[in-house]
Formats: structure tokens, sequence, C-alpha cells
């Protein structure tokens, strides 16, 4: 995991356009980029600059009187967090005017040697092509999650893209008349006015020219099945039966042998350094849920026995919360009054014997680490518990709104605290299983595994069964589409950016393209049936994997998101009522 950053002037002094230009702007966001990018490579960080002679095209919006040559300072930037080889490559790489920023990991589709850097090896083979078409086949070939910028000296072309899921940062600025100027960057600063920075879009591999964008291609993804299962498809309750029929067994068997594949592939060949000895180098952001135990027993069987792993479970105070359990049901109460008793709730968060960390995933996620404990006995898991006070999430609530930016709603927030305070690892373990004391405990894990993706694939949230119940299954299939589809939109860049602020990177097993592609072509009525009750017509396929590798509890788990599970959402008095897409804005002038 890397900061990437590119920046592009051009400059021309003699030129009446320039004339109020922000040139002090543009170096002030430059140092900032470049401050904020670091945090994601700790490791090492380099810049390169190249200045180039250019002259502008007949196309070009520039006054005739004012074109002519001109200079193009084209400024690289990244960071390197070490998580391949020996020792860190100090980025940009660089070679006989090529340039490549890389923010990626490579797990298939090009030899990679345990000590290999990965960035290094793609550099190589970037150069030795020379047409568009010649790239994107490169590209298409690897799998993993990346987001890199390149410069090709040859054709005086600058490539950049994301995965095709979007699961690393690009956001990008494009030249406007009152800041002319263009940006990449796998994070930004937070509100800089002049700058309009926005998600790159994962559509496809672009090209800059000086004065336009062009995209040369398209990202593949699968597209879902679209069989229909025959109209009279008996409901028949599997989880009832000894003996699965076999083509739900063989399904359950392969999902459970591309998923573990995937899990091997992220897990595997991490460094460690000899002060690292004995920590944990994987962790996982741990509900308890299906989604994550399932992970968590994946990555058990990939990583040495007397090695821990983190799993890192998050609480928030919620003053709000508090308040309902203290008064019982405010529902029932006028709305004047609920939002006077949720303010003295939030004035009285100083008293603890009030505050309870105990919210619905740090009880399934007690619940779970012992059924791991006893199917891997063998293995120290480190149940973290990160207790966030009400207090403590109001302070650094500016560093978070920065770090997710440009993303600015209300569930925007609420998915980023968690995420922010989760990744960070910072918390107590008890002394032991069966201890009542604790003890303070800082996750060293760089890599961490998120089971983002399932829902959408296998068929997780309520709305899945409201288009059954109003179109069938094959309002199923057009739904499940839909999430395919929006994978790449659904604020992977957001994550990667909060994760990232820490030094660490998330890595989402079930969004290997090779998952993606094995669940998408599974005919629909395999993956869910929404005929059954929640908890078992939801993602059952992945329910039924999980009883077949011995996790019977997690298997019947019932979906609770991230931000209502751990407590992080409507913080405040009468957010109870606030709307997930409102913009913060909206909240703070309440």
């Amino acid at each position: 995991m890397c900061g990437i950053y590119c920046a592009i002037r051009v400059g021309n002094p003699g030129a009446a356009s320039n004339q109020h230009v922000d040139i002090d702007g543009f170096r002030r966001l430059s140092e900032q980029l470049r401050y904020a990018n670091t945090a994601r490579g700790p490791d090492a960080q380099g810049s390169h600059t190249l200045r180039l002679t250019t002259s502008y095209s007949q196309q070009s919006p520039v006054k005739s009187e004012e074109r002519g040559a001109e200079e193009l300072e084209v400024e690289f930037f990244a960071s390197e967090l070490r998580l391949r080889g020996r020792a860190p490559i100090i980025q940009p790489h660089h070679q006989e005017g090529d340039v490549f920023c890389w923010n990626g990991e490579i797990f298939e589709g090009l030899e990679i040697g345990p000590d290999d850097n990965d960035g290094k090896i793609l550099f190589a083979h970037l150069r030795s092509v020379s047409e568009p078409d010649s790239l994107l086949s490169l590209l298409g070939s690897i799998e993993g999650p990346y987001a890199f910028v390149f410069y090709d000296s040859s054709s005086e072309q600058l490539y950049f893209a994301r995965d095709p899921l979007g699961r690393r940062s690009l956001l990008i600025h494009k030249p406007t008349s009152s800041f002319p100027y263009f940006f990449l960057a796998s994070v930004s600063s937070g509100d800089f006015t002049p700058c309009q920075f926005e998600e790159l879009s994962t559509e496809g591999i672009y090209r800059l020219d000086i004065h336009r964008i062009r995209r040369t291609g398209d990202g593949e993804i699968a597209r879902v099945n679209p069989t229909l299962p025959c109209e009279d498809l008996p409901c028949v309750d599997l989880f009832e039966h000894i003996l699965l029929p076999e083509i739900w067994s063989n399904a359950a068997t392969k999902l459970i042998s591309h998923l573990d594949r995937s899990v091997m592939l992220r897990v595997r060949d991490i460094p460690i350094t000899p002060d690292e000895q004995g920590k944990a180098r994987v962790a996982v952001l741990f509900s308890g849920g299906i989604d994550s135990t399932m992970l968590a027993f994946l990555a058990d069987r990939h990583l040495p026995a007397n090695e821990p792993i983190d799993l890192l479970n998050v609480a928030f105070e919620n003053p709000r919360k508090i308040q309902g359990r203290l008064d019982g049901n405010l529902g029932a109460r006028p709305k004047r009054e609920r939002q006077k008793q949720q303010k003295v709730a939030i004035m009285n968060v100083a008293d603890k014997r009030s505050t309870s960390y105990l919210v619905p995933d740090r009880v399934t996620g007690l619940q779970e680490v012992e059924e791991l404990r006893r199917l891997c006995p063998e293995r120290m898991w480190n149940f973290v518990e990160i207790n966030v006070s009400y207090e403590e999430s109001q302070v650094l609530r500016p560093v978070i709104e920065a770090a997710m930016w440009p993303n600015r709603t209300v569930m925007d927030l609420s998915l980023a605290m968690a995420l922010y305070f989760a990744s960070r690892g910072v918390g107590c373990v008890r002394s032991n299983v069966t201890s009542d004391t604790y003890q303070p405990y800082t996750s060293r894990a760089k890599v961490l595994l998120n089971g983002l993706g399932s829902d959408e694939l296998l068929g997780g949230y309520g709305r899945h069964r409201t288009a059954f119940i109003a179109r069938g299954w094959k309002g199923v299939v057009e739904e499940l589409q839909l999430e395919l589809d929006r994978i790449p939109a659904r604020n992977l860049g957001r994550d990667d950016r909060i994760t990232a602020s820490h030094g660490k990177e998330s890595r989402h097993p079930f969004l290997s393209l090779s998952v993606v592609s094995f669940l998408a072509g599974l005919p629909v009525h395999l993956k869910l049936d929404p005929r059954l009750d929640v908890g078992k017509g939801d993602k059952t396929l992945l329910r039924l994997a999980a009883k077949k590798v011995g996790l019977v509890e997690a298997s019947a788990r019932k979906k609770r998101a991230m931000q209502f599970g751990s407590h992080s959402a409507r913080m405040e008095a009468g957010e109870g009522e606030r709307k997930g897409d409102l913009m913060i804005r909206s909240v703070n002038e309440t």
C-alpha cells in the first residue's frame, strides 16, 4: 500500500493568462498533498519532477497570440508501505524518462517472488509495451487492487487508472479557470476550495494529453448469470438437512476453495522486521458476523500456527443510545421532548457509570472468537476491544472528515468513524481467555482483512428480499446485477483513504476477481432464497459454506451494518431521524 501523487503545471511566465493564476495556492496544495500521502507509506518516500517543453495544438482554447513553446512541469511523489520484499523500494520508479507511481498488490497474473517488488516488475513490463492496447492487455491480466500513474516518454502520454472494482483510492482534479492545474492523489488534504477533487472512475484506463483527458479502454467485471429457476422451484430449508443436495454441496465446496485461495494470496509473504517477531502481521475487521468470521477462519490455514491474528472489534460510546436505555421508550414521546432528553445524555457522557461498550458487534464478536478458539485451538486469537469515547470521536472527527473527502454524507461519516478507529487498532485485550482484567494493546498488523463484497455478491441486503417480493427471481437477478455494477462506486476509495491514514492496507478477499466471477456465474437460486427466514435465505450459499467448515454459530448470524453494530451512527441529539444521504453540513447547521 502506498500513497501516490501527480501534479501538472503549465507555465509561461510571459503569458497574460497567468496573471491571475493562484501559484501560491498550487504550491500550498502540493505540499499538503505530499504530507497527506506520506501517511499512507511511512517506510519510504520519494519524488521525481519532469520539465518538458510543449506547444499548444490548433484545437487548444488558448488564444493564438498566447500560443507557443511552454514549460510543462510534471511532479510525481510516492510513499511506500513495505508489504513485499526485504527492504523498502523508493518510488517513483523512473528510467530513461519513463516514470511510474504504483499503489497496489499483484496477487496473480505476473510472476512475483516473495522478495520481489511488484511495482518494480510491473514497471519493467510497462516499459516493454508500446501501444495502448498492449498496456490494456497487460493490466487486464493481473489480479489485485491497484491505482497507478505511468508516464510514457516515447509517446509523451500520461496513463492513470484504478482497478475495475475500485479497491484503491485515486482522486482527480481537472483544470478549471480558477485553478488551472491537474492533480492525481491517493488522498486529499481535506476541503481546499479552489481544488475540486472527485473519485476517478473505474470505467477504464485514462490517457492525458496536454489539453484533454480521454478514456482508452474499459475494465471488465463479470456479469450476473441471468438464468432463472423454474417457477415451481421447491422451497427447501437446507439447514435442516444432515446431507446437502449435491448441487448445493458442490457449490459450497467451490466457494470455499475460491475464497480460501483469495485469502491465501492476501496473507502470504508479508514481510516482518526483527522487532515485530511474535506480533500479528494480519488483522481482521471483526464484528463476529459470518463474513469476518469466515475470513478469520481461512486466514488461520495460511499463517504460521505460532503467529497471532488480531481481531479488531470497535464499539462507540453513543450518548443517544445510552439515554435511550436509561429512559426507556423515548420513541413514544413528542419529538421536542426526545431531543431535550438526548441533549442531556451528551452532557452526561462524563458519567462513566452509564457508559457501556457492550454494543451488538461486541456481543457477537465475543461469541464468535470462542467458536474460532474451539475450531483453531493452536492459534492465539487477540480479540482487541477498541472502545471509543464520545469525546475522542468528536476530537478526531475533523481528521476523519479530511481523510474521507470528497465523501461528505452522514452515512459516509458513520462508516468512516468505525473504520478509522478499528483500523487504528488501539484498544485492549484480556490478560487471558478467562480473565476479567485487561491490558492495553495496539495492533501492529499492516494488512487488514475486510469482508466487504459478500452482501453484494450473495444477496445479503434486505432490498434483495424486497426485489423478490415485487418482481420474483427476475427482480433478484436485476438487483444483483445493479449491486455488481455499483461495487466500483461503493466507496472503496473512501475506505482505502481511511485505512491508509494509519499506514495500513485493507484487503478484500470477497472482491478477488476470481471470486466475483465464480459467484456471478452461479444461478441465482444457489446463492440465496428470499423465501426462507432472515439468517437463512440471505447469503444462503455462504452460510452453507460456513457450516460445512464447522462455523455453525457464524452460519446463523444475521446481517448488521457496521455503523449500527458498533454504534458509530447517530450519536447526536435528534440524529435518530436523520437520513444517511444528507450532507454533513446539513447536520452541523441544525
